[in-house]
């Protein structure tokens, strides 16, 4: 049996440009994935179209990842899903830690990414080219503080799960520096603190979004408080480097990669087959 995964993906978070990657980085897995996005938009009418898209392809296991997954378009989304009888996962930010409870209770699954942080989005600050270097630090702080393989290794339990004819148990986890930084598997005690340190850096640039984007009203305060943010994040991903180098110079980085029926193999030694 082979598992059909849904994803719609409502807005931008750092984790949406690679959730559907993950699943098959070599393009050989046994798994079928389709992905249906809304650009930058996450409001209801995109959510009812995108929702209905996603049903078309019958998926088993649908994720909805947005910011602000307690905002009306995901909400919406991820509840349509769910009573059409598809086992869901909400991926979001810290804000959606406000519907933790309510998502619990109504079975659905989540990823609460505390380190995935909202950009900068003040008009006088944030263009195109801002926006892609703020998501490319993202990816490498997501990647190297483990979250990247933590959602993986979720996500394989649920397809394992189906391919065997069973109804997944999804996940619920509010994923923060704890659960995430033991992931990424680092050997050498120096590279896991650059890696805490990182997560904790991305965490603060939420704040300082936060800040900038809805609470100071003076334009010489908001510009450099969210470029301060940016700057912090790109700091973060400084670390993020010099974490990985670390483990690369004593050949201990952790590697999982896919076999092509979907079991997760792994390695430590760069010249060596994952088992």
């Amino acid at each position: 049996m082979t598992a059909r995964v849904g994803i719609v993906k409502l807005g931008n978070l750092g984790t949406s440009r690679y959730i559907d990657l993950i699943l098959d980085e070599r393009a050989d897995r046994d798994v079928y994935v389709r992905t249906v996005g809304t650009g930058a938009k996450l409001g209801e009418a995109e959510a009812d179209e995108a929702v209905a898209k996603i049903l078309e392809f019958k998926p088993q296991l649908c994720i909805v990842i947005s910011p602000n997954g307690a905002l009306p378009g995901p909400t919406k989304a991820r509840e349509a899903i769910k009573a059409a009888g598809v086992p869901t996962i909400a991926i979001s930010d810290v804000p959606m830690m406000k519907v933790k409870d309510d998502l619990k209770a109504k079975g659905l699954g989540y990823f609460i990414v505390k380190c995935d942080s909202m950009i900068g989005a003040r008009r006088q600050f944030l263009d195109p080219t801002e926006m892609v270097l703020f998501n490319a630090d993202m990816t490498k702080v997501l990647a190297e503080t483990g979250v990247v393989r933590l959602i993986q290794t979720e996500l394989d339990k649920c397809i394992e799960q189906i391919n065997a004819g069973q109804a997944p148990t999804v996940p619920q986890i509010v994923v923060d520096a704890a659960k995430a930084v033991p992931m990424a598997g680092y050997k050498n005690p120096y590279a896991q603190a650059k890696a805490f340190a990182a997560f904790a850096a991305a965490e603060k640039v939420g704040d300082l979004d936060l800040l900038g984007c809805f609470m100071q009203k003076e334009m010489e305060q908001y510009v450099i408080t969210v470029a301060s943010a940016h700057e912090l994040l790109r700091t973060a991903a400084l670390l993020c480097d010099q974490a990985r180098e670390l483990e690369k110079a004593g050949d201990s980085v952790k590697r999982t990669p896919h076999a092509a029926d979907g079991k997760v193999l792994g390695k430590t030694t760069l010249v060596s087959k994952p088992e």
